[in-house]
């Protein structure tokens, strides 16, 4: 009886303060003092009340006993123990260094590349032949017959690798 009276006074105190804010005109606030005004009556109705004591009765039970008692301590421990193995392992699978197995590839992931997915730094050596550019020697004489000012040969076809001809020589001034 007593649950059923404190429901119904917070419930009517929660609608009150969403009819002051709706007032107000400050609907969305009233709207939200509104649903959290039901919320109360609509858990004693339902018959969650018994139900809520019921667990904070356990609760509270599971708490004296993990002050007191060793064996839940221990189980503590190896939860800890346990979270810090799975995330260990995970870490390093991620990292590579757990082989599997014979160290291949899975069937499925196909062959391994021949070479790495991205281009190398600039200034770090790369890991096959260096290549060779064949636009920079065309650049060169350009570059001479501009200053001589004389047209430039045509050479060969323009593969559109000049602006990164261009770029490599600026980051090799600057030392990068």
């Amino acid at each position: 009886m007593l649950t059923a009276a404190v429901s119904l006074a917070l419930t009517a105190a929660g609608v009150a303060v969403a009819g002051l804010r709706a007032y107000r005109r400050r609907f969305l606030s009233a709207t939200r003092w509104f649903a959290v005004a039901l919320l109360p009556l609509g858990l004693y109705l339902t018959g969650l009340f018994p139900v809520a004591r019921t667990i904070g009765d356990e609760l509270a039970d599971w708490a004296t006993k993990l002050v007191l008692d060793p064996r839940v301590w221990s189980g503590i421990v190896l939860l800890g123990v346990s979270a810090g193995l799975l995330a260990a392992t995970r870490w390093a699978g991620r990292r590579g260094a757990v082989a599997g197995g014979s160290g291949s590839r899975p069937a499925a992931a196909g062959p391994a590349p021949a070479g790495p997915a991205v281009a190398p730094a600039a200034g770090t050596p790369a890991a096959g032949p260096a290549p060779k550019y064949a636009e920079e020697p065309a650049r060169a004489e350009r570059g001479r017959a501009a200053k001589e000012g004389k047209p430039g040969k045509a050479g060969k076809s323009d593969s559109g690798l000049d602006e990164f001809a261009d770029i490599e020589e600026i980051l090799r001034r600057r030392g990068l």
